[in-house]
């Protein structure tokens, strides 16, 4: 079974995707690392890398190639990136699509916690970062992120403990199995 999982910066993407990584025995790749990584490797931070990738779209164009070359390679995979649910929806890939959310005063407060940065530093670089990124996906794809009909959860995090979103989602997914019945492809 393939699972993408998306949603805005500080919702639990990365912690949900490796805990269900654990539950059910499948590789994830988190796409948000390899983003960190080209930014670090180009001595760069998030939101100056993001306003560089609105002037150059093979930034994000490899990424996204990628997303779709792991997913067909892997009919059992986690991808855990902002677009991923829409790549694959557009290149018609079977996948249980996972869009997380949570309040901004929650995910800002989680970002800042983890890139131990105080509560306004996060705040101003996840709000620019945000904004780059919708910029960006509109321009080069025509995705509008605050259209969430492409999912098949949309889960609010905040008031969630990690183990209680994962539940939540293994859940949704025996579920939708269920409706499908014992031929139906996630």
């Amino acid at each position: 079974m393939r699972i993408t999982i998306s949603g805005p910066p500080g919702s639990g993407k990365t912690t949900a995707c490796r805990e269900l990584s654990k539950r059910l025995g499948l590789k994830a790749v988190v796409f948000g690392e390899l983003f960190r990584r080209f930014a670090e490797e180009r001595g760069l931070t998030l939101a100056e890398l993001s306003a560089l990738a609105e002037k150059d779209p093979d930034i994000d164009r490899s990424i996204d190639a990628c997303i779709v070359d792991i997913a067909k390679d892997n009919e059992s995979i986690i991808l855990e990136s902002r677009l991923s649910a829409y790549m694959l929806s557009r290149n018609n890939i079977p996948a249980f699509k996972i869009c997380l959310t949570a309040s901004p005063a929650i995910r800002m407060g989680r970002v800042g916690a983890r890139e131990g940065e105080s509560l306004e530093d996060a705040i101003a670089e996840t709000t620019a970062r945000q904004a780059s990124e919708a910029r960006r996906y509109k321009m080069y794809y025509g995705i509008d992120v605050e259209d969430k009909s492409v999912y098949d959860l949309v889960l609010d995090t905040g008031g969630l403990a990690p183990g209680g979103v994962v539940e939540a989602i293994l859940e949704a997914i025996g579920r939708a199995h269920a409706d499908k019945g014992p031929e139906g492809n996630c």
